[in-house]
């Protein structure tokens, strides 16, 4: 398993600098030696059966012989970042919670369609590697790579002084799976008639975060450590709120009713995202009523004066994950992904529509607002 020689590589031979010239040059080799000791027992934590080797090579190994009882297997990939919610935890120089949300971008990305993650890889860019700073967000990637049932198998953790300041970083991530041929969902499997259920975010997750840090911490002047009633908790705390990971429950959703597609809510909020897997002949519509946002959504929209039109168009506004399913599986799905701590609920339904063909409509107002 790859995880996480430092770039550029490879170090300078001797010269009259000495071994030291290198970390003149802003590089610390014995910093990264060091993450990775921090970061084993992580990593070793989020293994399947399938994976070849140990911490250390130039590739992460998978046993493809375990994809063999498959008809036809598809693999999926996906590939994301977690935004600027990175700069919350810089500023606050929490660190293990930012891997939660790579982790849930990634994954549950992948896993509308049906596929089942089994791998993912990471990578790290920072201005100076802090071994403890580097295993927070490697631990935090574990964790939810537990979370999400599948390997963390490699990375990459790369030092890039006088291009980002010491304490700044990025990470993105990278996620591979499987999916039987016939099983695979999306706008294909959608009927008239559908029902729009709605799985319950845990928060912000992990967009929109330029426009909720422009309107409370730029325009408003809030401090993080700010208590603020209506949350509950400081500021800092709910904008670092992990993602919620729904892989394993959209899984078992999508084997035992009859789901037909599967939209994770992110950048570009509900409606745009529903209407990528709205076949063009079909039209849905959500009720806002059915579901009051989580405080932290209505805050934004009040304090920064926000259209609720651009707040939708920008944030989840507490819904995480969408499943379109058939009316009679309604309850089971409910009771199914209760059982994995994620309220769900019918927000709506699919229809023909020849005049708006593959659009989805908000209509009605969530209750308080």
């Amino acid at each position: 398993m790859t995880q996480p020689p430092v770039e550029p590589s490879p170090a300078p031979t001797a010269s009259p600098g000495g071994a030291g010239a290198y970390a003149e040059a802003g590089v610390s080799i014995e910093a990264a030696d060091t993450a990775i000791e921090l970061m084993k027992g992580w990593v070793d934590k989020a293994r399947r059966p399938e994976v070849i080797g140990g911490l250390g090579g130039f590739a992460g190994l998978f046993d493809a012989s375990a994809l063999t009882h498959y008809r036809r297997p598809l693999l999926a990939t996906s590939t994301d970042g977690v935004g600027t919610k990175v700069a919350i935890a810089q500023m606050m120089d929490v660190h293990d919670t930012i891997g939660f949300d790579l982790v849930g971008m990634v994954v549950d990305d992948l896993v509308v369609c049906g596929a089942e993650p089994l791998f993912m890889t990471d990578y790290i860019a920072t201005g100076r590697v802090v071994p403890e700073r580097i295993a927070a967000i490697v631990k935090g990637i574990a964790e939810g790579c537990v979370l999400a049932g599948c390997a963390l198998i490699g990375g990459e953790t790369a030092e890039h002084p006088g291009l980002l300041a010491p304490d700044e970083y990025d990470v993105a991530g990278a996620t591979t799976g499987v999916v039987e041929a016939d099983a695979l969902l999306g706008p294909a499997r959608v009927r008239p008639g559908d029902v729009v259920l709605a799985m319950e975010a845990s928060g912000l997750h992990s967009n929109g975060y330029s426009l909720v840090r422009h309107v409370l911490l730029t325009r408003a002047g809030w401090a993080l450590d700010r208590d603020v009633p209506e949350l509950g908790r400081t500021l800092g705390e709910e904008l670092l709120e992990p993602t919620r990971i729904y892989a394993k429950a959209c899984l078992e959703l999508a084997s035992r009713t009859a789901t037909h597609a599967m939209s994770h809510v992110t950048g570009g909020g509900l409606a745009a995202n529903l209407e990528r897997v709205m076949p063009v002949e079909l039209s849905a519509t959500i009720d806002r009523a059915t579901w009051r946002p989580q405080p932290v959504f209505d805050l934004v929209r009040r304090v920064g004066e926000v259209p609720q039109a651009d707040l939708e168009a920008t944030l989840n506004c507490g819904v995480g994950m969408v499943a379109l399913i058939a009316p009679d599986d309604v309850d089971t799905a409910v009771e199914l992904l209760a059982g994995h701590g994620i309220r769900a609920w019918a927000a709506g339904a699919v229809r023909a529509d020849d005049r708006q063909g593959g659009k989805v409509l908000l209509e009605g107002q969530h209750p308080g607002w």
